[in-house]
């Protein structure tokens, strides 16, 4: 009997998590059965095509205690006769007083809900993201004695303190992370280093095909060298509008290019610094060279990337340690056969090959982007080979289901 597994998500449905719905359909596919509780309501206006695809079941937790208490009474009630409760309850507050925020008693209250009202046939718990959504989950485990594990990312692994990563590393079932740098960082924690595992989200190719009515990679590359003002090269950004996406060093590196140098700039996804954004890159005189299309669907991107003939990312470490892990957004440009200028940053390198599979230059260094930049806006030829090459290496060792298996296997034997 396949196992059912409720998964513990910080928000659900999510434009920017791709991946992660990526990976539920996947996980359905091969029979699991799956229960869904966000911790946060929906705010994007669309959805992608896999997210209509996944027919689990969702639970919305209650996002502020205050707005539900009537709820989170019952729950109260109810999860101290659990038998793990005074377990759960002692960890919560060893954590409160090394975190007294608001934030870290609405997860304990969170945790009241999903372990009073999780489906009988639930067996075991499973969090995407190694902070908030796997403190709830940690909690819930606790209260009910079900194991739990979890899937690390970004964020969530460079910004959550020490001494919370080591104790729930101590605790989980077993971890993945998808990428080594992540991998080696959280196995130097975990008392146990080999709970923790190296997983590849890859992708799924039947959704980014890169041939449908385009021909071959070679018939489709693009000629455009930026000498032609009505035909400028066009550079593709997707990723949120946050400190580490480095996107104020793309706009100054942009303005860094010969003033004759033709391209046009097209930027998706949403984010908080993006009226920030814009006001920059008006006052660098380049606004009407950029197009900000703002959070879009899969559908939307995909068109997108097959009109691009160059993707950029900017990447860097922000200033509270938060950083990228390996951007699922430069394996699906690869995937479309567009060459690929990105920062040597965190899991970059463990994708890109510098002048082999696309470029890479340090990390917030205008004037190396712009360089780089340049020598292939200029160069179709050039762009043509790493764009084939970075195609040719992450559709042979980037496809989504090693990583599926993997994930199966630790589940059945959890």
């Amino acid at each position: 009997m396949k196992p059912s597994i409720a998964v513990i998500l910080k928000g659900y449905p999510r434009l920017s998590e791709t991946f992660i719905a990526q990976e539920l359909r996947a996980l359905e596919q091969r029979g699991l059965n799956l229960h869904f509780f966000s911790l946060r309501h929906p705010t994007d206006t669309s959805v992608h095509p896999v997210h209509r695809e996944i027919t689990a079941p969702v639970t919305y937790l209650p996002e502020y205690l205050h707005n539900e208490p009537a709820r989170v009474w019952r729950a109260w009630r109810a999860a101290a006769k659990l038998p793990g409760y005074k377990k759960s309850r002692a960890a919560f507050l060893r954590d409160l007083v090394r975190d007294l925020t608001p934030n870290r008693i609405r997860r304990f209250g969170q945790a009241c809900v999903l372990a009073t009202e999780l489906p009988g046939a639930i067996t075991q718990l499973y969090a995407h993201f190694l902070h908030t959504p796997a403190s709830v989950t940690r909690y819930a485990a606790l209260m009910t004695g079900l194991p739990w594990s979890a899937s690390a990312h970004a964020k969530d692994i460079w910004t959550t303190p020490e001494w919370e990563k080591r104790e729930k590393l101590a605790e989980l079932s077993w971890l993945v992370t998808c990428t080594e740098v992540g991998r080696d960082h959280l196995a130097s924690l975990a008392p146990q280093p080999e709970k923790v595992g190296l997983v590849y989200h890859g992708l799924d190719f039947s959704r980014f095909s890169n041939n449908e009515g385009q021909g071959s990679v070679e018939e489709t590359a693009s000629n455009r060298n930026g000498s032609d003002a009505a035909a400028p090269v066009i550079l593709l950004s997707v990723g949120r509008a946050v400190e580490k996406k480095g996107y104020d060093d793309l706009l100054n590196a942009l303005t860094r290019l010969p003033k004759d140098l033709q391209w046009r700039l097209v930027h998706i996804g949403g984010g908080k610094l993006k009226e920030k954004l814009r006001t920059l890159g008006q006052e660098l005189g380049i606004d009407d060279r950029i197009e900000w299309l703002g959070a879009q669907p899969q559908e939307v991107v995909l068109e997108n990337y097959r009109k691009a003939d160059l993707f950029v990312l900017a990447s860097r470490i922000g200033g509270d340690g938060d950083r990228d892990g390996l951007p699922n957004v430069l394996m699906e440009a690869q995937s479309q056969a567009i060459a690929c200028v990105s920062t040597a940053v965190s899991a970059i390198p463990e994708l890109i090959r510098d002048g082999e599979t696309g470029l890479l230059v340090p990390p917030e260094n205008p004037t190396e982007l712009a360089s780089a930049l340049q020598s292939l806006i200029t160069d179709p030829t050039r762009r043509a080979e790493l764009a084939n090459a970075g195609c040719k290496r992450v559709r042979s060792e980037f496809g989504m289901e090693s990583g599926i298996d993997a994930l199966v296997s630790r589940f059945e034997q959890t």
